[in-house]
């Protein structure tokens, strides 16, 4: 399973994609599926969006009811992320991935650091909302940024 936006698809705040050559190319294997999935999207969100970042926490406050999460201009989106959240859950249970790719620095799908609301996008650390509850309901499942992805171990990881 992976961020569409590094497979390709158009599906980020901008209009546009992060395609990641080494998911390309593992798309172009017989004995690999990628699910390309974009949690903001499929909680409702449209292409173009203001950008959003989590106000109060990360990810993981989001869940807890702790935090929020808010476009530049100011406006709660986080039912919508939360809803995208549980959308991926539902992949992950139907499709059982052996890697989940995620974008990092996304507030849907950083694993490490998130965009801040407070400081105005600087990083923080921490999950976004969809990487955080992946992590909570799935803590064997190996997620990974797309800048971890080149790391050789994780390639090997997959099933040959």
């Amino acid at each position: 399973m992976a961020s569409a936006c590094l497979v390709g698809r158009c599906c980020r705040y901008d209009t546009e994609h992060r395609r990641l050559p080494l998911v390309t190319r593992l798309m172009g294997r017989a004995d690999v599926r990628v699910v390309a999935f974009c949690p903001e999207v499929a909680g409702g969100l449209s292409v173009p969006r203001s950008p959003a970042a989590i106000s109060g926490g990360d990810g993981g406050d989001v869940l807890d009811g702790l935090a929020v999460v808010r476009t530049v201009d100011g406006r709660d989106v986080t039912a919508a992320f939360l809803s995208g959240a549980r959308k991926a859950v539902e992949l992950v249970r139907r499709h059982k991935p052996d890697l989940v790719v995620l974008k990092a620095r996304s507030p849907s799908c950083g694993l490490r650091n998130v965009h801040c609301a407070e400081t105005r996008g600087a990083l923080h650390p921490g999950a976004g909302v969809t990487a955080a509850l992946l992590r909570r309901l799935f803590p064997e499942l190996p997620l990974c940024t797309e800048e971890e992805l080149a790391d050789a171990s994780l390639v090997r990881s997959l099933p040959e």
